[in-house]
């Protein structure tokens, strides 16, 4: 499992945290706790069960360390700026089809790349593509803006 998915874990903290070194003790400490509780794992998709500790254990990392970290600018996530209302969003969210919105959530809200949702959904890069496209443009229609 270590060798499997070392790249993606440390990739996913290296974009957050900006630092390789802490980038790399974080993901050693993912892998130790993972290790842990390796027992209570289910058998489920064992990269979305990594990038979960992963975050868990960035949380911690902030909270104990009491900093905030930078957050990524919007180019580099692939998201353009928004400047709109907030509860606007979520309402628009909540009447999209769950996959849909949990789709949106991942990539815009949480920040995960769409080779981090393929690895977490057990899908195609391709296929997270086309579907977080398509829900894109089931948003942006409920919305009422246009889209390409």
């Amino acid at each position: 499992m270590y060798r499997e998915h070392w790249a993606l874990v440390c990739g996913f903290l290296l974009r957050r945290t900006r630092d390789p070194h802490l980038a790399e003790d974080l993901a050693q400490e993912t892998f130790v706790k993972a290790t842990r509780a390796l027992l209570g794992w289910r058998g489920e998709n064992a990269a979305a069960w990594l990038l979960t500790i992963a975050r868990n254990v960035l949380v911690d990392h902030v909270r104990r360390h009491r900093r905030e970290l930078d957050l990524p600018r919007p180019d580099e996530l692939g998201v353009p700026p928004l400047h709109i209302e907030s509860l606007a969003v979520r309402d628009v969210l909540e009447r999209l089809p769950e996959e849909q919105r949990r789709l949106l959530t991942l990539v815009y809200f949480d920040g995960f790349s769409l080779v981090e949702v393929a690895a977490m959904t057990g899908r195609k890069h391709t296929t997270v593509k086309t579907a977080v496209w398509r829900a894109r443009a089931a948003f942006a229609d409920q919305y009422g803006v246009p889209h390409d």
